[in-house]
C-alpha cells in the first residue's frame, strides 16, 4: 500500500453560499495554488473532574470540533482572489477591493490523490493574512483559516477540478514602492497583515459551531529600509501621519495588484548596529481609515 506523497497532493475550494454547507449539485472546484498546507481538525477534550480514591480517570471524550490551520502561497493574479476577498471580508468590485463587513467562507478540499483519500473542510473563513515582500523572494502569503467542520471521503467532490491560471506569481523585482506621496528605493522588505480575529461560536447541543464571529480588521505592517537619513524617524518621532503604496507587477507586465495604504502611523523606529556593514531601520505601523478611499487598505487589479 502506498503512502501519500506532498508532490501528489492538491487543495481545490468553492465559496459557499450559506456558511458551512458547500454548493450541492457536483459543485465545480478550483485548483488552489498553495506551497503548504497544515489545515487540520482539532477537539476539544472533555475529562471527567470526579476525584476517585484509586486515583484513576473513568471518563474521557471529545468536545467542540473546529477548524484551523495556514495555508501558505505564493500570490498570483486571479488565482487567488477569492481567498483575498474572504480576508477582506468584500468582493472585488471593478477590479478594487477594500476592507468590508460581509463574511465570505469555502468549502476546501485536501486531494491525496495517490492514495484516493479525501478531507473536506467546510465553512473555512481567512483569519488572518500575511503578506510579506523581500529581497530576492516572490511575493509569499500565509492565509490562517478557521472553519466549522471536516468530513472524509474516498470520492471527490469533483473527479477534476478547474485548473489555476499559468500566471506567474508576482515577485520582488517589479513594480515600485511610493511611501509618503514619493518614489522610495531604499526598501528592503515590507510585511503587513489583514488581522480578522475570527473565533467559533459553539452552543449547546453541537459539537461544531453554527456561525463564526469576528472583529475590528486590524491592518498593521513593517517597512525596512537602508538608513540613509532621518525622515523616515522623524515621522515616527513627530507621529506624523503618511502613506504607504506597493505595486506588484509581474515580469512579463501582464498584470499589476496595487496595494495602497492610504493613512498609516508608525509606531516604532529601530536602527540596531548589527554588523560593520549597512544599518537597516525599521518601521511598524498601524493602517487607519481613510475617508477619502473609505478603506483603511485598497487593493486594485490592473
Amino acid at each position: 500500500m502506498p503512502f501519500s506523497q506532498g508532490s501528489r497532493s492538491e487543495l481545490a475550494y468553492i465559496v459557499e453560499s450559506t456558511f458551512g454547507v458547500t454548493p450541492p449539485s457536483s459543485p465545480q472546484l478550483t485548483a488552489l495554488p498553495f506551497s503548504t498546507s497544515d489545515l487540520n481538525l482539532s477537539k476539544e477534550i472533555l475529562q471527567s473532574p470526579d476525584i476517585r480514591a484509586d486515583r484513576a480517570v473513568d471518563y474521557y471524550r471529545h468536545g467542540n470540533r473546529q477548524i484551523g490551520g495556514d495555508i501558505a502561497f505564493a500570490l498570483r493574479a486571479d488565482d487567488l482572489d477569492d481567498v483575498l476577498e474572504s480576508a477582506f471580508f468584500s468582493t472585488f468590485s471593478s477590479n478594487v477591493l477594500k476592507i468590508g463587513t460581509t463574511q465570505q467562507s469555502l468549502t476546501i478540499e485536501e486531494r491525496s490523490l495517490d492514495i484516493t483519500q479525501f478531507r473536506r473542510f467546510t465553512g473555512c473563513v481567512v483569519s488572518q493574512l500575511q503578506v510579506n515582500c523581500q529581497v530576492n523572494a516572490t511575493v509569499n502569503c500565509t492565509a490562517s483559516i478557521v472553519g466549522k467542520d471536516m468530513t472524509t471521503s474516498t470520492s471527490p467532490l469533483d473527479a477534476s477540478v478547474t485548473a489555476y491560471s499559468a500566471n506567474d506569481p508576482f515577485d520582488t523585482y517589479s513594480g515600485a514602492i511610493t511611501e509618503g506621496g514619493s518614489t522610495i528605493a531604499i526598501v528592503t522588505s515590507v510585511n503587513f497583515s489583514i488581522q480578522n480575529n475570527v473565533s467559533p461560536t459553539f452552543v449547546l447541543g453541537s459539537a461544531a459551531t453554527p456561525q463564526l464571529e469576528y472583529g475590528r480588521s486590524i491592518v498593521t505592517g513593517t517597512l525596512e529600509a537602508y538608513f540613509q537619513d532621518m525622515a523616515l524617524m522623524n515621522k515616527f518621532l513627530n507621529e506624523t501621519e503618511s502613506s504607504l503604496q506597493i505595486a506588484m507587477t509581474t515580469p512579463s507586465a501582464a498584470d499589476t495588484y496595487t496595494w495602497l495604504f492610504p493613512r498609516i502611523k508608525y509606531n516604532g523606529g529601530s536602527v540596531p548596529i548589527a554588523n560593520e556593514q549597512s544599518r537597516i531601520i525599521s518601521m511598524p505601523f498601524a493602517a487607519l481609515y481613510d475617508s477619502s478611499t473609505a478603506t483603511m487598505v485598497r487593493l486594485t487589479k490592473s
